[in-house]
């Protein structure tokens, strides 16, 4: 399927220069969200995944189905103050600042196989954070799955030495 079909290109949002890739339309449509979730569903499966890792908000949405077609937990990643019990934190760079995620200390277990998925691979920083988290409470980062990557921003260079799907690029 040609997903580029339901990605809608919002020009100068949120700022001005910026071609916004909004994923909503791929979700809007039955068939075609669920042949994405499909297509990453496949590739975990052949990974091995114990659990599923996806940052806020929009690795929730990509994550959850994934999850629940694997059988498997989703442990969400969210910003700092967001989650209720213990956690483990880690500070990553912006393009303007920085900011922190964290996940619970217990969401993984040591040796666990972990599947991170998100809506999209741009500088790849969050990611890389993320993979932080899930490394140092002992999981083993088994794969990425993505819906679209912005090749130009060149996300996949931090993401050198994991194994990554991603259903378009841009």
């Amino acid at each position: 399927m040609d997903y580029k079909n339901y990605v809608k290109i919002v020009e100068n949002w949120p700022k001005e220069g910026i071609k916004f890739k909004d994923i909503t339309p791929l979700m809007a449509d039955g068939n075609a969200f669920r042949s994405a979730v499909d297509e990453i569903v496949d590739y975990a499966k052949e990974k091995e995944i114990d659990v599923v890792v996806g940052p806020e908000a929009r690795g929730f949405i990509i994550g959850c189905p994934v999850s629940y077609a694997l059988g498997v937990g989703f442990a969400p990643v969210r910003k700092e103050g967001k989650l209720p019990r213990e956690v483990v934190k880690v500070d990553y760079g912006l393009e303007y600042g920085s900011n922190v995620l964290t996940i619970h200390k217990d969401a993984i277990k040591p040796g666990q196989r972990v599947l991170i998925t998100d809506d999209l691979l741009a500088t790849g920083g969050t990611i890389e954070a993320t993979i932080k988290l899930v490394e140092e409470l002992g999981g083993v980062v088994a794969g990425c799955a993505f819906i679209i990557e912005l090749s130009y921003l060149d996300g996949l260079d931090k993401l050198e030495g994991y194994d990554v799907l991603t259903l378009m690029s841009y």
